[in-house]
Formats: structure tokens, C-alpha cells, sequence
């Protein structure tokens, strides 16, 4: 009898078990069967335990989307390692704070961001082990073994020591904090295993799924679709970004693909491209957005392109995964409701006092159930606030901090963030920690980033800043400085000059008038 899935890792290794043959992942034009999968993550973390990393210790995956990170994130598990997806467009600065901050024991790269890196991990004393993929002999980096020799030092049938709980740590997933700051969410294994067992139970998954990702696996969101279907044994097709759409569509053709996961500026994509004919994606039976929600106009006309396909809407966040769902039949009669409780999960709304409002009455979300985090690595204060006591004295609920409604009939509607985070492609971004950027170029005197509603983006990030005219910085040379000191996401999409930014009776930047003056 094949033992039920306890551990993150079994998802594959059970899926090896029963479908050794069949392709588990298409990416870079290669396709791995779950047998080939299995057997390179097995001969990794055998490579890593050789190399002397321990149960418990942080492995940091810091690669674009390839298969070398899915063996890497599963290898670090199979070695009872806790692993860390790490978005390879974070600076250095960054990247060096994060290893610190979970003193991480080994980092897997790839060959293009070695100078990042090198520069990280020169302050990051804990950092033993480094493994780079796409350098054959391991040159770009001192002291570094490449991927490929990992994966040759051991013999196929060799196997790394097997952990047998579900309470170990399997993964911190960072996100930006409201210092600026990022914050390890910790998941236990229980705690991954019931979050993909919900999702995947009430979008009806199937062995003979296939799914197009083309979202970052750094990105929980992204992460999760590798993890789901490897669980029920399906197939994922693998891309690295949506700059090319007519090639992805073309690529979800050609696959037959049934899944396709998505964020609003893909669906603002999608629904922007002429004379594209769609008839093609027949097989498509489902498609999923989160990150933002969409616009009721796009919903419509997503509906009008896939009228055989069930679109779902959905809701969620890093610190427990998903809260909500909208059931597709409920899409034209509510389209503006983010749903229902995922399986297995309680979603409710309280007011100040944390009593539970009536129906129409705004109040903060809580989420209970099993896939809630365990709290943020190492920063009791910020745990002690989103965690908060149960219905039992051994249980903690989650309060998400965002502002909701229900309907009679209980379905959820988001209304607004009680705190300043932005939340701009799918990605959280601490508005302090722009404008600490900004602050650093010559010129800048006063700086508020906010976030300013978007039909595509969620939310778009917006810089307000007074600046010095003697120095005559221009639009230009503020995106251009930012572009060099921040990842993609956190950049502003709009920057507004001014001479002086509005002040509080204390004579301190209030960026409550600059937002009242937004909205």
C-alpha cells in the first residue's frame, strides 16, 4: 500500500511511483519524465548532504524558471532542508539580507546572475554551499560546484536519508514587510500539503491535466502550480515569462493544455491582442487569477473568449496560500465577489472588537484552517500581530490585515488594505523601501510612493517627490536611478514632481494627505 503524502516531496516521488514514464515538466524545449525528475533531485540532495548540509538548514533557490530549480526545490527537500525561492531580479543588498536573515546554508544559481551572487554572498557568512547551473565546470563562482557535477558525484542508486514528518519546516517564502524589510513566512509540510490538497480538490484536478505556468516559481502562485501537479501526477508546461504571448499560445496549443493560470496585466494582454483565434486551445478546460482581482469588464470578455472554459477567481496570500474561491457558475451572478472558503478552510469577517460583522459591514478577513503559516522567521512582534488566538487554546487564525465585506448569501468582496503595502503584480511592495531608494538620489528632498488603482496591475506604484530645482531632475532620471536599484515589480510606473509635499500639524510628510489627494 503506498504510504499517504505527508511531505512536500512526495509529490513527486509518489508520481514517480505510479507514473514513472509519463512527462512530468516541458521546459527549455526538454521533456523530464517523473522517473528522470525524481532521480536528479534524489542525486542532488545526496550531492548537498555530502557536502555537508543538514536537516533543518535553508537552502536559497535563486533561478529563473527551468527545470534545474524544480530538482533544486525538491532535492532541498528530499535532504531535509527547508528551501527559500528567492526572485533572481533581487539586488544584491537584498539577496545579502534575506541569506542572513535565515542564515542559509547553500544557494542554487544559475551561471547569469552569478555576480549578484558573488556580492551577496561576500556578506553572508553562513552560506557553505553554492551550485550553479549552465557552468560546466563550476568557474564562474569560487569555491561553487555546478549543477551538472552535482548531479554526476553520485551513483543513480543512491538516495538521501528520508525525514518521515509532516511538522518540519519546508519552506520560507519572503515578503515584503511594512518596514520595508522582508519577512520568511514559515510553512511546515502540513502546512503546503493542505493548502495544495484544497486548491487542487475544488479545481477538480486530474492526472491528465496539463498546465502552462508561465509565472515565476519565486512567486507563490507560481510555485504552487509545480507543486499541485506534481501531486496529482499531471504534466506542467514550464515557460519563463508572457513577453511573447503568440508563442505561449501557440506553445498551449501544441501541448493540448488544459490549466492555464494567470494575473490581470496577462489577461489585460490577452484581451488587448487582435485577431487571435483562440479556437485552437480546445482542450483548455480551466483558468485561474489571483494576485489582483480582475476587472468585471475583463471577467465578461474573458467569459466571451473561453466560453467552454471555467474561468475561477480567486484570493489569497503569501501567509497562508489561498483564503477564497469563486465558484465559475457564481462568476456571472457576482462577478465582483471573490468567493467562498477554499475546502477545509474558515473565512470570516470581524470588526474592531473581533466580533463577526453582519452582512454588507466592512471589517478585517481572518482565515483559519490547516494552511495557515506557522508565523515569520525569527520576528515575534510581526507574528504576534497576524496570529492571534483560536477556537482552541492550541490554534492561531490569521489576520490578513485586508479590509472585506460579505453578501447575504456570505460571499466575500475585497474592499481595501489596512496597511500601506502595494500590492502591484501579484508582488507585495513596501512603499518605504522605494522610497529609501529614492531618498538616495542626489536632488530628491521629499518622497511618497502609494499605490494608485490599475486595471491591469492591481495596483500601480506611483512616486510623488519634491525635489531640489537647483538640481532640475527630470521624470526620466528618477526611473532611470530606480531601474538600477530595484527589481522589476517595485519599480513606479508614475512619478509626480513636485516642490513640496503636504505636512501634518507636526510638521512631519504625511502620506495620508498625499494619498487623500489621489483618491
Amino acid at each position: 500500500m503506498e504510504p499517504r503524502v505527508v511531505r512536500v516531496e512526495h509529490f513527486l516521488s509518489q508520481s514517480a511511483r505510479r507514473s514513472p514514464d509519463k512527462v512530468a515538466l516541458v521546459a527549455a524545449g526538454k521533456r523530464w519524465t517523473y522517473a528522470q525528475l525524481d532521480a536528479a533531485a534524489d542525486r542532488l540532495a545526496t550531492s548537498l548532504a555530502a557536502r555537508g548540509l543538514k536537516h533543518g538548514e535553508r537552502v536559497v533557490v535563486f533561478m529563473d524558471n527551468s527545470a534545474e530549480a524544480v530538482i533544486a526545490i525538491f532535492a532541498a527537500l528530499k535532504a531535509g532542508a527547508v528551501f527559500s525561492p528567492v526572485n533572481p531580479t533581487t539586488k544584491a543588498n537584498k539577496l545579502a539580507y534575506i541569506l542572513n536573515n535565515c542564515r542559509a546554508a547553500a544557494i542554487l544559481t544559475e551561471a547569469r546572475h552569478t555576480g549578484v551572487v558573488a556580492q551577496a554572498t561576500a556578506d553572508a557568512p553562513t552560506v557553505r554551499i553554492t551550485v550553479v547551473a549552465g557552468d560546466a565546470r563550476g568557474e564562474s563562482l569560487p569555491g561553487s560546484l555546478s549543477f551538472e557535477a552535482a548531479l554526476a558525484d553520485t551513483a543513480p542508486d543512491v538516495t538521501p536519508p528520508r525525514a518521515a514528518t509532516d511538522v518540519d519546516l519546508a519552506m520560507l517564502v519572503y515578503t515584503s514587510g511594512s518596514t520595508g524589510q522582508p519577512k520568511g513566512v514559515m510553512m511546515l509540510h502540513r502546512n503546503v500539503v493542505a493548502a495544495a490538497t484544497s486548491i487542487t480538490t475544488y479545481l477538480e484536478s486530474r492526472a491528465d491535466d496539463i498546465v502552462m505556468s508561465v509565472l515565476p516559481i519565486s512567486f507563490d502562485y507560481g510555485l504552487y502550480q509545480v507543486l499541485m501537479t506534481f501531486k496529482v501526477g499531471a504534466t506542467l508546461v514550464l515557460e519563463r515569462s508572457f513577453a511573447f504571448p503568440m508563442a505561449i499560445l501557440k506553445q498551449m496549443a501544441e501541448e493540448r493544455v488544459t490549466g492555464f493560470p494567470l494575473v490581470p496585466t496577462m489577461a489585460s494582454m490577452l484581451l488587448n491582442m487582435k485577431g487571435v483565434d483562440l479556437s485552437a486551445l480546445a482542450d483548455l478546460r480551466y483558468i485561474t487569477n489571483t494576485a489582483a482581482a480582475l476587472p468585471v469588464a475583463h471577467i465578461q470578455r474573458m467569459q466571451e473568449l473561453f466560453p467552454g472554459t471555467r474561468i475561477f477567481s480567486m484570493y489569497g496570500l503569501t501567509e497562508c496560500k489561498r483564503c477564497t474561491y469563486l465558484p465559475p457558475d457564481q462568476l456571472p451572478i457576482r462577478p465582483g465577489s471573490v468567493g467562498i472558503a477554499i475546502p477545509n478552510t474558515e473565512a470570516y469577517v470581524v470588526n474592531a472588537s473581533g466580533e463577526r460583522t453582519a452582512p454588507g459591514e466592512v471589517g478585517e478577513l481572518v482565515i483559519r484552517g490547516p494552511h495557515v503559516m506557522q508565523g515569520y522567521w525569527e520576528n515575534p512582534e510581526a507574528t504576534a500581530k497576524a496570529l492571534r488566538p483560536g477556537l482552541y487554546p492550541w490554534e492561531h487564525v490569521l489576520y490578513t490585515g485586508d479590509l472585506f465585506r460579505t453578501d447575504e448569501e456570505g460571499y466575500l468582496y475585497f474592499v481595501g488594505r489596512q496597511d500601506d503595502i502595494i500590492k502591484s503584480r501579484g508582488e507585495k511592495v513596501a512603499p518605504k523601501e522605494v522610497e529609501s531608494v529614492l531618498y538616495a538620489l542626489r536632488g530628491v528632498r521629499e518622497a511618497v510612493v502609494l499605490g494608485v488603482p490599475d486595471p491591469v496591475l492591481g495596483e500601480a506604484i506611483k512616486a510623488v517627490v519634491a525635489c531640489d530645482p537647483a538640481v532640475g531632475l527630470t521624470e526620466k532620471d528618477i526611473l532611470r536611478h530606480c531601474a538600477a536599484h530595484l527589481e522589476d515589480y517595485m519599480l513606479p510606473k508614475i512619478v509626480e514632481i513636485r516642490t513640496e509635499l503636504p505636512k501634518s500639524d507636526n510638521g512631519k510628510l504625511s502620506r495620508r494627505l498625499v494619498a487623500a489627494e489621489h483618491e
